[in-house]
């Protein structure tokens, strides 16, 4: 086949591609972060929502069907997605549409993943695609899926399923994949002691990331059939992978290191599951180093979103006793630091620091208000705090336990309701 044949082919099998984004899960492990939104709306990197990655992804892809099933508190995520994503033509066919969980006399809530999916079957079937890409809302990732389906229609599979390789020792806690020469998927177990080894890299194990590509008539047929399962979890990891590779079906591995966006081989394939404040913290964090693993200023791959339209981000004063500065700081547009020192930390849009102060190894959500002499270290500030004069977290981790939720890696939340009781607590 030429290459030009070949890109003919692709293109035309993009056309007849739909892309489903599950975007209902809460999150529970961010604790206060998704009490009022799900989990895909959180904000990520100064500007984005969760879900803007598997969007984005999508249109640089050349996918232009996408459905966002949502359900837990999805006014956020909702509000989101129309006004950041309706920059489609209808007329084209092309779309991003909200599919909200619908309750009817013989439906409920979602209850897992591929029931989720079962639920719109209506929808899906009336789209006519040939092809059903399957995705998380609520990964860090650039993926070029055109090389995933590629790869999909060549192997000849009834699925795919994108897999990163991942030490076998830290595999337990994915579901993984046990593959032959070719990346047949010969087994597929979630969270297994005692993860298979990659035939190639035996000290790696496959892990899902949750992404797959179906040939439309298979995935109608297993939803149908696992439906009527008693006592399945209605889940693809937990149930409908596994069959698949039990009764004989086609289950191919496709290996992120293939569709992953990067710049270079030396480059790590970035993936990253920010479902802990830990990995939260961490993965923000990173960007303000001076490489980050994640390239966001990639013009190539862009990460598209909607913002607020905001002025420049300001830096004010400079006298011997108060200079505003940013040192290895992102600082997003509409703030302002005023008199006060921002070190390794990440601002998100409208946030203000006040003088005399210092915020270090943090993560300041939008909105947020940090009154004079101030000290804040390793955090995750919650969206539209107001903090009090003379605040410190982060000298006496004992002490900030008394007031905030603090991970094992020494991470504190701040939310409002804390801070209420902090001042309380200190009679201010």
């Amino acid at each position: 086949m030429s290459v030009n044949h070949s890109k003919q082919h692709i293109n035309e099998s993009l056309r007849k591609t739909l892309a489903l984004v599950l975007a209902g899960g809460r999150g529970t492990r961010l604790k206060d972060l998704t009490d009022n939104e799900a989990k895909p709306a959180v904000h990520f990197g100064g500007k984005y929502r969760l879900i803007d990655f598997p969007l984005s992804n999508c249109v640089n892809s050349g996918i232009r069907r996408v459905g966002v099933a949502t359900q837990y508190r999805s006014h956020n995520l909702i509000q989101h997605v129309q006004r950041g994503w309706s920059f489609f033509r209808s007329e084209l066919n092309e779309y991003i549409q909200v599919w909200p969980a619908q309750q009817s006399d013989t439906q409920s809530w979602y209850v897992g993943t591929a029931d989720a999916v079962f639920q719109n079957m209506d929808l899906i079937s009336n789209q006519k695609a040939d092809y059903i890409l399957i995705l998380g809302g609520d990964h860090i990732y650039k993926q070029d899926y055109s090389i995933m389906l590629e790869e999909h229609i060549e192997s000849g599979a009834d699925v795919s399923v994108a897999c990163v390789e991942t030490p076998r020792e830290l595999a337990s806690e994915f579901g993984v994949m046990g593959v032959d020469g070719t990346d047949r998927v010969v087994s597929f177990t979630e969270k297994p002691s005692n993860p298979p080894g990659i035939p190639d890299r035996p000290d790696q194990a496959l892990a899902s990331m949750g992404i797959y590509i179906f040939n439309a008539s298979v995935m109608r047929d297993q939803l149908l059939r696992d439906a009527e399962t008693k006592g399945s979890h209605h889940d693809f990891g937990r149930d409908i992978i596994p069959y698949m590779v039990d009764n004989g079906f086609h289950v191919q591995a496709s290996r992120f290191s293939k569709s992953c966006v990067r710049e270079s081989r030396d480059v790590e394939n970035y993936w990253r599951d920010v479902g802990t404040l830990d990995a939260y913290w961490e993965a923000n964090i990173d960007l303000t180093q001076v490489t980050p693993a994640l390239n966001l200023y990639d013009p190539n791959w862009s990460i598209w979103t909607y913002q607020v339209q905001r002025p420049a981000a300001k830096f004010v004063f400079d006298d011997n006793d108060r200079r505003g500065m940013g040192l290895d700081a992102v600082v997003s547009s509409g703030c302002v630091v005023s008199g006060s020192t921002v070190r390794r930390s990440l601002l998100f849009s409208d946030c203000r620091v006040n003088s005399y102060g210092l915020v270090e190894d943090a993560v300041i959500l939008p909105r947020v208000d940090i009154g004079r002499r101030c000290l804040l270290k390793k955090v995750v500030v919650a969206k539209d705090c107001k903090i009090p004069d003379g605040f410190v977290v982060g000298e006496d981790p004992v002490e900030d336990a008394k007031w905030f939720y603090q991970t094992k890696g020494g991470i504190c939340l701040i939310t409002q309701p804390g801070i209420d009781k902090w001042i309380q607590g200190k009679g201010r």
